[in-house]
């Protein structure tokens, strides 16, 4: 199996890295022509603006949104999620190109500045439940976006509290509604809807697979619903337990 991984900028190399880690290939996408390759994508976490303009410039907003629209499974992280979604807030003058899909509204830069980046511990029952281990993982927060609000299709994986110093957030009028004031004491941080992965944070910067692992089980799901009749490979998480400690770490990554 070979995932390709936008690389335009950003923490490509880490998911690379993790995806290496589990036996899997990732292959770097930086035409339109590469995606043709592939049957899955990852979009990673950066500077959504920067990786915007430069997506631009390679003509790749119109091959990635039909990759998308095919039904390939697709996941973004970070600025990804911010890329996958269909409605973003917080951005700055002038706006970017989105390529669409997730029926959510993301504020691009809710957790505020580099400085305010941070790690919290989540929960994620689903996570455990299909993939093994804790109930729990380490999400790493590097000014990092939110998912406000998500539409009735979307299956919501994990979220996290909002401090009591977080400025409250406006959600512009759209549809008839008025402009409304987000204030929710949590916000969504990973979603599911279809063939669309989505999380506020870097499981790349971490030793925990599980969400890589997560994201080939769809690419394997969809994989099965075209051609029914093919064998899949199943992955064990853990293996004999301590899978991870033998595999060496390539790049560093946050225990």
């Amino acid at each position: 199996m070979a995932v390709g991984v936008l690389a335009l900028q950003g923490s490509y190399n880490e998911h690379i890295a993790a995806l290496r880690r589990i036996g899997v290939k990732g292959i770097e996408i930086r035409k339109p022509e590469q995606l043709r390759g592939v049957d899955s994508l990852i979009i990673p976490g950066g500077e959504s603006t920067t990786m915007a303009k430069l997506a631009e410039l390679h003509n790749l907003f119109p091959a990635l949104r039909e990759f998308v629209g095919s039904g390939k499974p697709v996941w973004g992280t970070c600025a990804g999620l911010i890329f996958l979604a269909n409605k973003a807030i917080g951005q700055k003058t002038g706006g970017q190109d989105l390529i669409g899909g997730l029926d959510c509204t993301v504020h691009r830069n809710f957790f505020g500045s580099q400085l305010q980046s941070f790690e919290m511990e989540l929960s994620v029952p689903k996570l455990a439940e299909k993939e093994g281990g804790t109930s729990t993982c380490r999400g790493v927060f590097i000014r990092a976006p939110a998912i406000l609000e998500v539409g009735p299709n979307v299956e919501v994986i994990a979220d996290c509290p909002v401090s009591s110093d977080q400025l409250k957030v406006a959600i512009p009028a759209s549809d008839g509604q008025q402009e409304r004031e987000f204030t929710n004491n949590r916000v969504i941080v990973a979603i599911k809807q279809g063939n669309l992965l989505a999380t506020a944070f870097h499981p790349e910067l971490t030793s925990d697979s599980r969400w890589h692992r997560y994201f080939l089980g769809m690419v394997e799901e969809a994989k099965e619903e075209a051609t029914p009749s093919a064998v899949m490979v199943k992955y064990d998480l853990y293996g004999d337990g301590n899978d991870r400690a033998k595999k060496p770490h390539d790049l560093p990554i946050f225990e």
